[in-house]
C-alpha cells in the first residue's frame, strides 16, 4: 500500500471556502473510512447528483448542523437517551427535504433539491476538540471558514462490494477523480 497523500490544511480549507468536494479521513484506530464534506451553502443540484453515484456514496446524505440549528428546526435525536453507537454518532429522524417530512429551512439547506432523505447529525460543541468525528469535522470547516454551520457528508464506498472505503481506496478514489 501507498501512503495517501493530504493537501496543506490551507489549500483545504480555501477548497471548502470556494464550494469543492474534500474527502476527509478518519484515523485508523477509528473507522478508517472517508468520507465526502462539502458546505452546505455550495451544494447545488448538479454537486447531490454527482455525489450520489456509484463509488462515492453509502446511500446516506447527511447535513451536519449545530445542536442549536436542530432544536430551532424542532428536528428530534433518533435515540434521545442512551445511544449505544460505538462512536456516538448523533443522529436524528430523516428529514424528506423535497416533500416536507419536517419543517426544514430550505437556506439551511442551501441547494438540496433532490427528492432524498436527508440525516441531520448533531455536531458536538466543542467540535473535533470534543468528539473526532466526521460530523463535527464538517460544521468546524464552516466554521474556519466562514461559512454558514451546515455541511453535506457522505461516506465513501466500493462501488464494487459496498464496503466502506478506506485509506487505500480512498486516496485512490480520490486521485481518479481529481486527474479526470
Amino acid at each position: 500500500m501507498t501512503a495517501i497523500g493530504f493537501d496543506p490544511i490551507e489549500n483545504a480549507l480555501q477548497a471548502y471556502k470556494d464550494g469543492e468536494f474534500l474527502v476527509v479521513m478518519d484515523d485508523e484506530s477509528r473507522e478508517n473510512e472517508g468520507d465526502l464534506i462539502i458546505a452546505g451553502c455550495h451544494s447545488t443540484t448538479e454537486k447531490m447528483a454527482w455525489i450520489t453515484r456509484p463509488f462515492r456514496e453509502s446511500g446516506l446524505i447527511c447535513i451536519s448542523l449545530p445542536g442549536e440549528r436542530l432544536a430551532e428546526l424542532e428536528i428530534p435525536m433518533m435515540v434521545p437517551k442512551k445511544n449505544q453507537d460505538r462512536h456516538r454518532t448523533a443522529n436524528t429522524v430523516s428529514v424528506d427535504y423535497k416533500h416536507g417530512g419536517q419543517a426544514v429551512d430550505p437556506a439551511t439547506l442551501a441547494a438540496l433539491a433532490l427528492s432524498c432523505h436527508l440525516l441531520p447529525l448533531r455536531a458536538r460543541p466543542g467540535g473535533v476538540l470534543t468528539r473526532r468525528g466526521h460530523t463535527e469535522t464538517a460544521v468546524d470547516l464552516c466554521r474556519l471558514t466562514g461559512l454558514p454551520e451546515a455541511g453535506v457528508l457522505c461516506e465513501l464506498v466500493n462501488d464494487l462490494d459496498g464496503d466502506i472505503q478506506g485509506e487505500f481506496n480512498t486516496s485512490k478514489m480520490s486521485n481518479y477523480y481529481q486527474d479526470g
